[in-house]
């Protein structure tokens, strides 16, 4: 996630440099062909550009709007699974009767609360196709770290040994039905999360309205400079570069905010939340060795 500080020029021009050197070489070749030839007939009217980039704004302005909704929802997404990662922690804690078996119900309440820390990792590093196993063995037993291998979402696999956990403690008085049920729930939430986060991860922004609007952009860059020739003259170079600019600059922010997870400094920071979780289940556990909030990488956080 980029950060609130200023964004460097060179993160930001680096995005469109390509596509910037392209145009500025094709709007040299067209003031050398009008300036040596005279050919005035290559000229059109400022107003064949002005109606195609106005169309073009709005569908870029619209297709904006619909990146930044994923983005945003995926924030919201994590936000929820905040929420209910301490919500568990919370009734795991506080709902076990310890009286019944203090050690072992204690031991139950460690192993789960730190599970629920591996599965945030196991969900983010598994969203980002990266390997989640060096932030989840730290958290789970060889054996459970054994079983894990098997699943290709790790985070299912984890899913599923919180729920034999808690069958577990059910079956041997450590809880009622009743806070058996409302643990299950706050499970099934966290689940739902899950599979809100797959969902985003795996729905490809439609394909044809992206190719559409790029076309429809390089078309109108294309046609431009024929329409600032006689107004701009030598000036025309470096206002078609500007304008271009401005255009490539919104597509690729739409671009990189329409996929979330992708390791990327826009996404959303996983990792980051996924560590604040951690550290507050930690301190909820009463334990002593709390790791440090992630910090940022220069102009953004992941």
């Amino acid at each position: 996630m980029l950060l609130k500080g200023s964004i460097p020029v060179k993160y930001i021009v680096g995005k469109i440099k390509y596509e910037i050197l392209a145009v500025m070489g094709y709007g040299i070749a067209i003031e050398i062909v009008y300036q040596n030839y005279h050919i005035s007939e290559i000229s059109i009217p400022m107003t064949v550009p002005t109606v195609l980039g106005t169309i073009i704004s709005l569908l870029l302005a619209f297709r904006s709007n619909q990146a930044y909704d994923r983005w945003w929802e995926a924030r919201i997404i994590w936000g929820a699974i905040v929420n209910d990662s301490r919500t568990l922690a919370r009734q795991v804690l506080s709902l076990v009767n310890e009286d019944i078996d203090p050690d072992s119900s204690r031991r139950f309440q460690e192993r789960f609360i730190h599970r629920q820390v591996a599965w945030c990792y196991a969900l983010g590093k598994g969203l980002r196709k990266d390997n989640p196993f060096p932030f989840v063995e730290g958290h789970v037993n060889d054996d459970e770290l054994e079983s894990l291998a098997s699943y290709d979402n790790v985070h299912v696999g984890l899913t599923l040994l919180q729920s034999i956990d808690l069958r577990n403690a059910y079956q041997k008085g450590w809880l009622n039905d009743f806070q058996q049920v409302e643990i299950d729930k706050t499970l099934t939430r966290l689940c739902d999360s899950m599979g809100k986060c797959e969902r985003i991860k795996n729905t490809v922004f439609p394909s044809t309205y992206s190719l559409y609007i790029h076309l429809a952009l390089h078309f109108f860059i294309l046609l431009l400079p024929f329409a600032m020739l006689d107004l701009f003259g030598f000036f025309m170079v470096p206002i078609l570069v500007v304008i271009a600019a401005c255009f490539f600059l919104i597509e690729k922010m739409a671009i990189h905010l329409q996929d979330p997870f992708e390791n990327k400094p826009t996404d959303t920071p996983v990792l980051a939340i996924s560590r604040n979780i951690e550290r507050d289940l930690k301190q909820m556990l009463r334990e002593k060795h709390i790791p440090e909030s992630m910090q940022p990488r220069a102009f953004y956080i992941l």
